[in-house]
This record gives structure tokens, C-alpha cells and sequence, in this order.
């Protein structure tokens, strides 16, 4: 999800082995990660800049938008740059970070909109098979003393967030969990102006990391620190690795590296990690920069002293699962759903199938009933479907019974289920306990005061506040608030 250089930001995506052509991958389903970061560059920031290369724009998911700077994703010769900027207008910026003068430790978004001065957040996140950097590099931006209103990098200043290098073991064995890592490297050393005669260790800090795990997948926008997902520093049960030294050791290039690892839990489909960083500020050795802490030089925690101020907080997840695709049958009518593997649904409608194959499902309605559309992964009135799969890909297919032969008017009506997440009113017109086949239903979303419109799920998708379905068979939706 990669690294390198002096701040870390990196994503490394490991598969399985070549599968054939019905063999499942597991895999990454999207990587999301998102940090406060301190400004600590002794100067005014009006910017910041996320390098990345190996990469293009269509390789990138997304990124976190609510940043009080305007972003825009640059290509460059190598790869890409999210570049954050302040409008410079009348000879001022209009946006500004400045140094603080002490800085407490976060939850991990708390420096949204400038909520705290002198810290901003940032985030960005690769979908599953998306290309992943080969270097990651960022920087604050501070206004060019030589030409006001350009923005450049803070001279001689290393971004110290790093964020994991993600990757997925599959199972040592049919029927066992996959094991995920993650992979913090130390920062590289900062180059000094004059070389020295021997070589530098990286600059030394602490970290903390916290971990959880969740039984669905999250996005970007769930790394918040009053979401659930995110693990709590003072809870125990999710202190993963309470202390440890990070520092890049120029005589051993796999030194320096914090490794967390694990097998899958029953039934996750998403590891959350938040890392908490800290300046070291007890002694080093003034000609190689080494850390001398603990008196021992061991480092297994922090002694008096030594904790210097909170950098920043990091948090990152990995969604993981096995690629296939799960068949449901909806509406009042019957039929049957074939496709490669297993499927034949009726009796089995789920089966593994490995990443980028390509799928053929055909709905086959019995004789007293008529097949209407797919929704899902599938779109559409054909009775054949076809795409690519994705991942842990699930198709609807949709069957109505037929109207009664002879008139007598009684033809088959559907039902609307609607679950709510948060707070907030779904309203319908027309507004029925059940319509007739064909029926044309808008859904209106309305949040509480306080509550945020996030998007809809199941039958209803994207995050317009309205919904429209044509009514062939019952149908759920979700109307999600925050």
C-alpha cells in the first residue's frame, strides 16, 4: 500500500501464488489510511504534498477530501503527487498551519479543519487491485522567501508518519486463516549539510501501536477516532505493542523495522491498527546519531526523559477475504441461477473464484414465474450476466411470479424493507405498505439535526439523497446517516 525515504508511506500488495482459473486469492480488498500530522518545521506551513511513485491517478482509490487546503492529483514523470495548496490572494495565503507552541496527543483525526492549530489530516486509499507506490515521500509546504506566493518544500524537513507496508499471507493450510502483516520502517537518516566520517543512524522515535479487528470492511472515512473500528489507547485488550524504539540502523539494512503480525480472526474481514508516534528525546551518540536509551541501550520502553512531544497519529487498515462470487435469489417468484464452479443456485450459491476472472451467470425462472433484472455486481433485464470479479463479488437475481391466468385482477405486489443506520427519516411516494409489479417508488433521505447523509446500500446506491426503483420484487435498502 513502498517506502522510503524519511517518511514512510507505503503499501506493499502480495497475492497468492498464480491461481488457475477457479482457484480464490486472498487478497487485499483496499488499503485506507489516514493521520493527523504535526508541524514542526520551525516555519508557517501553506501546504503539504503526498509523493508517490510507480503509480498513475486511475491507480489511486480516493482521497480523504476534508482538508481545510484544496487538493488537486498532479502526474508527474515518475508517479503521482497529491498536492495540498493554500490560495495565495492580496499577497496572503488564506490558509496557514502554524508551529505550535506544545502539542498534546490526538485520536487520530482530531486535527480536522484545523481543530487544533498548528496539526492538519490527511488520507488516501488504493483499491484491491490497484498499483501501489514504490516510494512515498511527504513534505510540508512553505511559502519561497525569494518568490512570495510559491509554495516549496520546508527545507531539510522529513514528514515522520510513516504508514505500514500491508501484506497477506494466504493460509498454511486449506480451512486456516490468512495472516496479514504489517511492516512500520524507520525513518532514513537526514542528510547533514557537512558529511560526517562515519555513517548516520535514522532519526530515532517511539511508537505505540493499538489493534482491532472488525468483521467488515471499512473505508477511508471510518479511520475516525469515535468510530467503533478504531482501537482505543487505555483499552488493554487492543494494545498490541506498547513501546518500541524506531531507528534506522546503516549497518543492518533489516533492522529498524516494527512487525506486527497475525492470523486472521474467525470471521474478520478487516484488520485496524493505529500507530501513536513520539519524538525520542533522551541521548544519542554525537558521531553516528545512535539512540543510547534505557542506559542500557536495550530500548524496550521509554525512561524519564526520553518521551519527547507527540508527532502524529497513523491509522491503517487492511480489508482482506477470499475473491468469489455469492448468488442471492429475491421477489415472491422462483428460478434457478448458473454460472462456473459451484454455482447453481438453487442448491449452492457460493463459490471461490480468483481475481479478474471472467463470469457468466444465467437466471433460468420456472415455469410459474418470470425473471426480472440482476442488481448487485450484475445490472440489468438479461437473463445472462457477465463481469469480471472483483472480489468478494455478490449478485442478486430477481424473480416474479406470474399473474394468475383468467383476470380477477390479483397481481403480485412487493415490498420495501428499509434499515437505518444513524439518525434520520427515509420517506416514500408514493408512500405503501406494498406496490404492484412495475410500480415507480422514490425514496427521499432526510438526516436528523447533527447527522451527516453518508449513502444508501442494498437495492439503492450512491450518495444522492433521493432513490428511485421500479418495484418487480421486494426489495431491501439501506439509508446510512453519521
Amino acid at each position: 500500500m513502498k517506502r522510503i525515504t524519511g517518511i514512510a508511506i507505503a503499501l506493499v500488495f502480495a497475492l497468492a501464488a498464480a491461481p488457475t482459473a477457479l482457484k480464490a486469492q486472498v487478497t487485499l480488498f483496499g488499503t485506507p489510511s489516514n493521520f493527523d500530522v504535526l508541524n514542526d518545521t520551525g516555519k508557517d506551513a501553506h501546504g503539504f504534498e503526498i509523493q508517490m511513485e510507480g503509480i498513475t491517478p486511475a491507480d489511486l482509490g480516493g482521497v480523504w477530501s476534508a482538508s481545510r487546503y484544496p487538493y488537486t492529483v498532479q502526474t508527474t514523470a515518475t508517479g503521482i503527487v497529491i498536492h495540498y495548496a493554500s490560495p495565495y490572494l492580496n499577497g496572503q495565503y488564506t490558509v496557514t498551519t502554524v508551529v505550535p507552541a506544545t502539542f498534546s496527543p490526538t485520536g487520530g483525526h482530531s486535527c480536522v479543519f484545523g481543530a487544533i492549530q498548528g496539526c492538519e489530516h490527511y488520507g488516501y486509499y488504493f483499491t484491491y487491485n490497484g498499483k501501489r507506490p514504490t516510494r512515498t515521500v511527504n513534505r510540508w509546504l512553505v511559502d519561497d522567501p525569494a518568490n512570495p506566493g510559491t509554495l516549496i518544500a520546508a527545507p531539510g524537513q522529513v514528514v515522520q508518519i510513516p504508514v505500514p507496508v500491508v501484506i497477506v499471507y494466504p493460509p498454511a493450510a486449506p480451512g486456516l486463516a490468512p495472516a496479514v502483516a504489517f511492516e512500520i520502517p524507520a525513518p532514513e537518516p537526514i542528510i547533514p549539510p557537512i558529511p560526517k566520517p562515519e555513517l548516520q543512524f535514522g532519526v530515532p522515535q517511539w511508537v505505540k501501536v493499538l489493534k482491532n479487528e472488525v468483521n467488515r470492511a471499512v473505508i477511508v472515512d471510518d479511520l475516525l477516532e469515535e468510530n467503533p473500528v478504531v482501537p482505543v489507547d487505555g483499552n488493554a485488550a487492543q494494545l498490541e505493542t506498547p513501546w518500541k524504539l524506531l531507528q534506522f540502523n546503516p549497518h543492518s539494512p533489516n533492522s529498524g523495522v516494527l512487525h506486527s503480525q497475525g492470523n486472521v480472526g474467525n470471521g474478520s474481514k478487516a484488520i485496524i491498527r493505529k500507530y501513536e508516534f513520539y519524538k525520542y528525546s533522551g541521548p544519542v551518540d554525537p558521531a553516528t546519531n545512535k539512540a543510547l536509551c534505557g542506559g542500557d541501550g536495550l530500548c524496550n520502553s521509554p525512561l524519564v526523559g526520553e518521551l519527547g512531544d507527540f508527532i502524529g497519529n497513523q491509522m491503517a487498515a487492511a480489508n482482506v477475504g477470499v475473491s468469489g462470487v455469492t448468488v442471492v435469489k429475491t421477489g415472491n417468484g422462483s428460478g434457478s441461477v448458473s454460472g462456473p464452479g459451484k454455482i447453481n443456485c438453487g442448491s449452492s450459491c457460493t463459490t471461490p473464484i480468483a481475481l479478474g476472472t471472467a463470469v457468466t451467470l444465467t437466471a433460468k425462472a420456472a415455469s410459474n414465474s418470470t425473471f426480472v433484472s440482476w442488481t448487485g455486481d450484475c445490472a440489468g433485464f438479461a437473463a445472462t450476466c457477465s463481469f469480471n470479479v472483483s472480489g468478494e463479488n455478490t449478485v442478486t437475481a430477481n424473480f416474479v411470479a406470474n399473474a394468475p391466468a383468467g383476470g380477477g385482477g390479483g397481481g403480485a405486489t412487493f415490498k420495501i424493507s428499509i434499515g437505518k443506520n444513524g439518525k434520520g427519516t427515509v420517506s416514500s411516494d408514493p408512500s405503501a405498505a406494498s406496490y404492484a409489479a412495475g410500480t415507480v417508488v422514490t425514496l427521499t433521505a432526510t438526516p436528523d439535526a447533527g447527522q451527516a447523509w453518508t449513502g444508501w446500500g442494498g437495492a439503492c446506491s450512491g450518495v444522492a439523497t433521493t432513490c428511485t426503483l421500479t418495484m418487480n420484487a421486494n426489495v431491501s435498502v439501506t439509508a446510512n446517516f453519521r
